[in-house]
């Protein structure tokens, strides 16, 4: 059985690459290396391993916007052709690109695979290039579903408080692209957070980084039907590497320290405060540029739950 895994190792990534150029570069005599370019950093990578351990197929999907994303070096073996590894892995990256906001994604179809993704809902937009004065593509387009698992009321009901009580929120249009009560995955505008480098402001990660923190707990807060003032009591950010493009962060329950959920939360009914430590990664792509590490306290405001109140 094939397994979707993402390449992390320098032999994944080895095998991963080698099939790229087979299918994609070496029949036009193309050197290797030419299969790759100067988004591979940015961008998320998935491959089929069967069960020997072997690549079988591929594909790749960057951002290239806050909410578009494109899909590029989609490559089976010749040797599993046929069998539906193309379609597995254009879900897989459908699905990441969903999960990181994305409502619009791109390609850019060789014309031999132009039925391929017509029969998956994209759309054709028109000529789009020549490679290497033979190989005809055409530009597609496909609008993306929201995510099954996404709580979308929630996540607008945390984005909407952002916006209106945290000023450099909407002016960084953070974004709650995905919430399922096991992750929170937002983003923000990759236009107006680069420096004058074209990289992303340090101020601009920790402020996603840190409202990220934040939102995971009110997210727990409203679960339970109850009210408290969240701060951030102590906050601890390691920058790992620049970020070059559209960037996410994301938190989730495994990187959340506390409590009994139960016990902790009849704390807070009880009038006394409730602590969180609170992990966050901002990445760009699978690549990480950022760890922070926050310790949140909610402060009682009232004994009533939100449902006495009403």
């Amino acid at each position: 059985m094939n397994q979707c895994i993402t390449p992390v190792t320098p032999e994944q990534f080895e095998a991963y690459y080698a099939l790229r150029w087979q299918i994609l570069r070496q029949p036009w005599g193309q050197a290797p290396g030419s299969e790759q370019d100067e988004l591979e950093q940015e961008s998320f990578h998935r491959m089929l391993v069967n069960d020997q351990g072997q690549v079988v197929a591929l594909g790749r999907v960057h951002k290239t916007a806050q909410k578009e994303a494109q899909i590029r070096y989609m490559a089976v073996s010749d040797k599993v052709q046929g069998q539906g590894l193309g379609k597995q892995i254009v879900a897989v990256l459908e699905q990441v690109a969903q999960q990181h906001g994305v409502t619009q994604i791109s390609l850019k179809a060789r014309e031999n695979a132009l039925d391929f993704y017509l029969r998956l809902g994209y759309q054709q937009q028109g000529f789009s290039h020549l490679l290497y004065d033979e190989i005809r593509h055409i530009s597609m387009t496909k609008v993306l579903n929201i995510p099954a698992k996404h709580q979308l009321a929630l996540a607008q009901q945390l984005q909407t408080t952002w916006h209106q009580t945290i000023p450099m929120s909407k002016a960084m249009n953070i974004d709650v692209c995905f919430y399922d009560q096991n992750a929170l995955v937002t983003t923000c505008d990759p236009v107006f957070n680069q420096n004058l480098h074209h990289t992303m402001f340090a101020g601009s990660i920790y402020t996603l980084a840190t409202l990220t923190g934040w939102g995971w707990v009110y997210m727990q807060l409203q679960h339970y039907q109850l009210e408290g003032d969240i701060v951030l009591a102590e906050g601890h950010i390691r920058y790992h590497a620049p970020v070059n493009g559209p960037a996410y962060a994301r938190t989730e329950l495994s990187l959340v320290e506390t409590g009994a959920e139960q016990d902790n939360m009849a704390l807070l009914k009880a009038g006394k405060k409730l602590r969180y430590k609170v992990q966050v990664t901002l990445s760009c792509g699978d690549k990480t540029a950022a760890t922070f590490n926050g310790l949140y306290v909610v402060l009682p405001k009232k004994e009533k739950t939100i449902n006495d109140q009403k």
